[in-house]
């Protein structure tokens, strides 16, 4: 919408109109708009009146309450999706030679041999598909497991992103010119995950607030999502998330993201820089004192 069209079209946005529309996503979907991004929720708001030519704060909450799609409108307006394939090294380093090599040792008499890992708040996939060539480079005799990925994300436009798997070259700017050669095909100027990997991978939408079972996993990464729910929030997606892995299995945070106050009991391993909190063989979720070591 042009300036001009935007003067003469100006909503109107009270304080407490964007307090209910904030309360209203916390309930639903766990993310906090506190003051710390009240001028970005803001501002994001009216973009989002704007481009659907409503006059009231009022008129979008009914739509909200009223409607699944103008919600996911919304949400999509506001979640930021920046990521790219091996974004943090360190981390995809500790599983290549921390937690894979545990792995096959744990599974190498199973049969058949399963690895299961979830990619918790996926974004465009670029997580999962790192995830992807992490294994197939790296763990023993790959192709004689079954390995499954899940991939969620509570934004259905940047799970389409996923599934479709082409990306621009600059997301690919971590990855060596041997690991695009093997694992992308150029598509014009884009690069496109090849079907032997997709293959590995499931993307799904899912609410990570939500308790949904599927399945146990040995691995789950969660990273940097958790900053932005609440504390409350926040407590309640780490026991989901460690009612989701094995025994045996290890949980990856972001950097700025802590198991502290869950509840939860964890045995915490560093690896370089990088931390993994391995859920114990026979544990079962602690309820108070000391949660990590």
């Amino acid at each position: 919408m042009s300036v001009a069209a935007r003067f003469e079209f100006e909503p109107s946005l009270t304080e407490h109109e964007l307090s209910e529309i904030a309360a209203f996503i916390e309930k639903r979907s766990g993310v906090l708009f506190d003051q710390s991004r009240e001028r970005f929720f803001s501002t994001r708001v009216k973009d989002h009146l704007f481009a659907k030519k409503l006059r009231h704060g009022a008129d979008l909450i009914r739509a909200l309450k009223s409607s699944n799609v103008e919600y996911e409108a919304l949400l999509e307006r506001l979640l930021t999706q920046e990521t790219s394939f091996f974004r943090y090294p360190h981390v995809y380093d500790a599983i290549e030679k921390k937690v894979l090599p545990e792995l096959h040792v744990k599974k190498f008499w199973e049969n058949p041999r399963t690895l299961r890992m979830w990619s918790a708040a996926c974004s465009t996939g670029e997580e999962a598909y790192s995830l992807a060539i992490t294994i197939s480079e790296s763990l023993d005799f790959a192709e004689a497991w079954n390995i499954h990925i899940l991939a969620t994300d509570i934004s259905r436009k940047a799970l389409q992103h996923a599934e479709r798997g082409v990306y621009s070259p600059r997301s690919l700017g971590e990855l060596t010119p041997k690991q695009i050669e093997n694992s992308f095909a150029k598509v014009g100027d884009q690069f496109m995950v090849k079907p032997r990997l997709r293959n590995l991978v499931t993307f799904a939408q899912q609410n990570l607030v939500e308790a949904t079972y599927m399945g146990r996993f040995d691995v789950i990464f969660c990273m940097n999502v958790l900053i932005y729910f609440s504390e409350e929030k926040r407590k309640q997606v780490i026991k989901h998330l460690y009612d989701a892995l094995e025994p045996g299995g290890y949980l990856v945070l972001g950097h700025a993201d802590s198991v502290g106050g869950a509840g939860i009991k964890v045995d915490t391993i560093v690896h370089q820089d990088v931390r993994l909190y391995l859920k114990p063989i026979g544990s079962a979720r602690f309820t108070g004192g000391e949660e990590s070591k």
